[in-house]
Protein backbone atom coordinates (compact mmCIF):
# COMPACT_ATOMS: atom_id res chain seq x y z
CA UNK A 1 0.00 0.00 0.00
CA UNK A 2 1.32 3.45 -0.94
CA UNK A 3 1.83 5.91 1.88
CA UNK A 4 0.27 9.36 1.38
CA UNK A 5 2.97 12.04 1.03
CA UNK A 6 3.18 14.44 4.00
CA UNK A 7 2.50 17.52 1.88
CA UNK A 8 -0.79 15.97 0.72
CA UNK A 9 -1.76 15.18 4.32
CA UNK A 10 -0.94 18.73 5.42
CA UNK A 11 -3.28 20.19 2.79
CA UNK A 12 -6.22 18.55 4.60
CA UNK A 13 -5.40 20.04 8.03
CA UNK A 14 -7.99 22.43 9.46
CA UNK A 15 -7.21 22.06 13.20
CA UNK A 16 -3.98 21.80 15.20
CA UNK A 17 -4.15 20.04 18.57
CA UNK A 18 -1.14 19.98 20.87
CA UNK A 19 -0.03 18.44 24.11
CA UNK A 20 1.58 20.96 26.47
CA UNK A 21 4.29 19.57 28.78
CA UNK A 22 7.23 18.40 26.69
CA UNK A 23 5.85 20.08 23.56
CA UNK A 24 5.16 23.72 24.36
CA UNK A 25 7.52 23.43 27.35
CA UNK A 26 10.71 21.46 27.86
CA UNK A 27 8.81 19.33 30.36
CA UNK A 28 10.30 21.01 33.41
CA UNK A 29 7.85 22.01 36.13
CA UNK A 30 8.93 24.12 39.09
CA UNK A 31 6.73 23.90 42.19
CA UNK A 32 7.51 26.17 45.10
CA UNK A 33 6.98 25.33 48.78
CA UNK A 34 3.73 27.32 48.66
CA UNK A 35 2.46 25.20 45.74
CA UNK A 36 3.07 27.88 43.11
CA UNK A 37 3.82 26.27 39.77
CA UNK A 38 6.08 27.69 37.07
CA UNK A 39 6.54 26.53 33.49
CA UNK A 40 8.69 28.00 30.77
CA UNK A 41 6.94 28.50 27.43
CA UNK A 42 8.74 29.53 24.25
CA UNK A 43 7.46 32.81 22.80
CA UNK A 44 8.10 31.50 19.27
CA UNK A 45 5.48 28.75 19.72
CA UNK A 46 3.10 31.60 20.46
CA UNK A 47 4.07 33.12 17.12
CA UNK A 48 3.26 29.78 15.49
CA UNK A 49 -0.19 29.83 17.10
CA UNK A 50 -0.74 33.38 15.84
CA UNK A 51 0.26 32.38 12.29
CA UNK A 52 -2.10 29.39 12.45
CA UNK A 53 -4.90 31.75 13.49
CA UNK A 54 -4.05 34.08 10.55
CA UNK A 55 -4.40 31.04 8.28
CA UNK A 56 -7.81 30.34 9.87
CA UNK A 57 -6.52 27.15 11.47
CA UNK A 58 -7.54 27.01 15.13
CA UNK A 59 -5.25 25.54 17.78
CA UNK A 60 -6.48 23.55 20.79
CA UNK A 61 -4.61 22.02 23.72
CA UNK A 62 -4.99 18.67 25.50
CA UNK A 63 -2.80 18.17 28.57
CA UNK A 64 -2.70 15.24 30.95
CA UNK A 65 -1.85 17.62 33.80
CA UNK A 66 -4.15 20.24 35.25
CA UNK A 67 -2.17 23.47 35.48
CA UNK A 68 -3.07 27.11 36.06
CA UNK A 69 0.07 28.08 34.13
CA UNK A 70 -1.30 26.24 31.08
CA UNK A 71 -4.68 27.94 31.48
CA UNK A 72 -3.00 31.36 31.57
CA UNK A 73 -0.80 30.58 28.54
CA UNK A 74 -3.80 29.32 26.54
CA UNK A 75 -5.69 32.52 27.38
CA UNK A 76 -2.68 34.66 26.31
CA UNK A 77 -2.56 32.84 22.98
CA UNK A 78 -6.34 33.15 22.51
CA UNK A 79 -6.68 29.38 22.41
CA UNK A 80 -10.35 28.78 23.02
CA UNK A 81 -10.28 25.08 23.91
CA UNK A 82 -7.80 23.82 26.51
CA UNK A 83 -8.59 20.42 28.03
CA UNK A 84 -6.57 19.43 31.09
CA UNK A 85 -6.28 16.83 33.79
CA UNK A 86 -7.00 13.53 32.10
CA UNK A 87 -4.65 10.81 30.94
CA UNK A 88 -7.37 9.78 28.46
CA UNK A 89 -6.87 12.22 25.61
CA UNK A 90 -9.33 10.42 23.32
CA UNK A 91 -12.40 11.92 24.99
CA UNK A 92 -11.38 15.60 24.61
CA UNK A 93 -10.01 14.83 21.12
CA UNK A 94 -13.41 13.50 20.07
CA UNK A 95 -15.06 16.56 21.62
CA UNK A 96 -12.79 18.79 19.53
CA UNK A 97 -13.82 16.89 16.38
CA UNK A 98 -17.45 17.76 17.19
CA UNK A 99 -16.74 21.36 18.24
CA UNK A 100 -14.83 22.12 15.03
CA UNK A 101 -16.85 19.74 12.84
CA UNK A 102 -13.72 17.97 11.59
CA UNK A 103 -12.68 14.40 10.99
CA UNK A 104 -9.46 13.07 12.56
CA UNK A 105 -7.80 13.18 9.13
CA UNK A 106 -8.17 16.99 9.30
CA UNK A 107 -6.21 17.26 12.56
CA UNK A 108 -2.49 17.75 13.05
CA UNK A 109 -1.62 16.50 16.55
CA UNK A 110 1.65 17.38 18.29
CA UNK A 111 2.64 15.07 21.12
CA UNK A 112 5.67 13.67 22.90
CA UNK A 113 4.43 11.12 25.43
CA UNK A 114 3.02 7.64 25.42
CA UNK A 115 -0.45 8.93 26.35
CA UNK A 116 -0.48 10.91 23.08
CA UNK A 117 -0.14 7.79 20.90
CA UNK A 118 -3.85 6.86 20.67
CA UNK A 119 -4.85 10.25 19.27
CA UNK A 120 -1.73 10.58 17.16
CA UNK A 121 -2.56 7.29 15.42
CA UNK A 122 -5.96 8.61 14.35
CA UNK A 123 -4.82 12.11 13.34
CA UNK A 124 -4.19 13.16 9.76
CA UNK A 125 -0.69 14.35 10.65
CA UNK A 126 1.20 13.20 13.76
CA UNK A 127 4.05 15.48 14.85
CA UNK A 128 6.62 14.83 17.59
CA UNK A 129 9.36 17.05 18.99
CA UNK A 130 12.93 15.81 18.67
CA UNK A 131 13.02 14.70 22.33
CA UNK A 132 9.75 12.71 22.26
CA UNK A 133 9.65 9.13 23.49
CA UNK A 134 10.84 6.75 20.76
CA UNK A 135 7.48 4.97 20.33
CA UNK A 136 5.92 8.39 19.67
CA UNK A 137 8.56 9.24 17.08
CA UNK A 138 8.06 5.82 15.49
CA UNK A 139 4.42 6.63 14.65
CA UNK A 140 4.97 10.27 13.71
CA UNK A 141 4.72 11.71 10.22
CA UNK A 142 7.10 14.49 11.13
CA UNK A 143 9.73 14.97 13.87
CA UNK A 144 10.75 18.55 14.58
CA UNK A 145 14.38 19.61 14.43
CA UNK A 146 14.12 21.03 17.95
CA UNK A 147 13.09 19.64 21.31
CA UNK A 148 9.90 20.54 23.15
CA UNK A 149 9.84 24.07 24.52
CA UNK A 150 12.14 25.28 21.76
CA UNK A 151 9.85 26.24 18.88
CA UNK A 152 7.93 23.08 18.13
CA UNK A 153 4.93 24.47 16.26
CA UNK A 154 6.24 24.79 12.70
CA UNK A 155 5.86 28.34 11.36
Amino acid sequence: MTKTPLKDKIKKISLIVSDVDGVLTDGTIFIGADGTEFKQFNVEDGTGVAFARLASIPVALISGRDSQATTIRARELKIEHCFQGSLDKTTPYNQLCKIYNVQPENIAYIGDGLIDIPVMRTSGVAIAPKNAHQPVKDISDYITAKSGGVLVIPI
